[in-house]
């Protein structure tokens, strides 16, 4: 069976960066480029296809801030902070190194990872998926025949969720949690949700009254604090749950996978190239 392994590139770009950002760890190569982010992301993506074995593999990013979530909501993201400028050089060079390395990347201006994730998971409808990241939001594109690897501390540590053990955990559907998030909000993207309601409140009125609609076809059944805050920001509810929503028709440009028989014989060669002797030595150890 063909089994897709997707993997939120920046999702793992950013966490690799962080993880000795903070030690000022940047790993400068002889260009005087910092690649600590690309080499954290080489071996996070090298150790998921090894402990997934895919057939076909795929690398899905963000194309730049701007996307049509931004024409929805002006404030979408607009809180985070700019990315730190030893990150700022890696974000094309990543890609570069990641092609060499025989991956394939894929993004589309205007929409985010997420979005070319889901659109690839719901195109490949007669195939295993398995997808790794770090975001919890990808959990609604749960099937039973997708699976979601979120990245814990170190490299091949994950929590693993597939839809069983997400209905068992949760007590609602996947696409259930996007009406979750449209209640609550997400700080993290900026989109506020129902102001007042937390993540618990969130959870027991959808499992309550099963979405958005069935809370709203219910209202009068609400305790009066819960009534006036839904009727109050009822418009940014619905906006709110428009942009939790992972868009799944993402204009792809085929292949939206490749192949994947492991790392290339040149993939030592691709290390000096770029001066990446973190992930040299990490291929040296066979852990390739």
């Amino acid at each position: 069976m063909k089994h897709v392994l997707l993997v939120d590139g920046m999702a793992l770009l950013f966490r690799s960066f962080f993880a000795t950002a903070i030690s000022n760890q940047f790993m400068y190569n002889h260009n005087g480029l910092p690649t600590n982010g690309i080499q954290g992301f080489i071996k996070h993506t090298v150790t998921a296809a090894e402990m997934i074995k895919p057939t076909h593999v795929a690398i899905c990013w963000d194309m730049g801030k701007e996307t049509f979530r931004n024409e929805e909501f002006s404030l979408y993201k607009a809180n985070r902070n700019a990315p730190p400028e030893e990150l700022i050089p890696q974000f094309d060079l990543v890609k570069e190194i990641a092609e060499k390395m025989s991956f394939h990347n894929v993004g589309v201006e205007g929409y985010e990872a997420d979005d070319c994730i889901g659109t690839i998971a719901r195109l490949e409808t007669d195939s295993k998926i398995s997808i790794v990241s770090g975001d919890k939001d990808l959990l609604q594109l749960l099937t039973p025949n997708v699976d979601v690897w979120l990245i814990k501390k170190g490299f091949g540590t994950y929590e693993t969720y597939n839809l069983e053990r997400f209905i068992q955990e949760y007590e609602i559907t996947p696409e259930q949690f996007i009406d979750v998030k449209g209640l609550m909000g997400d700080t993290s993207d900026g989109y506020p949700g129902v102001k007042g309601i937390s993540e618990k409140t969130a959870f027991k009125l959808i499992k309550e009254y099963g979405s958005i609609d069935g809370i709203l076809n219910n209202i009068e059944k609400l305790t009066p604090g819960q009534r006036k805050k839904i009727t109050q920001d009822q418009e940014m509810l619905h906006l709110s749950r428009k942009l939790a929503e992972i868009y799944c028709d993402v204009p792809l440009i085929n292949p939206v996978v490749r192949d994947w028989k492991g790392l290339p014989e040149h993939a030592v060669e691709v290390a000096d190239e770029f001066g990446l002797r973190s992930v040299r030595r990490f291929m040296e150890q066979g852990l390739r």
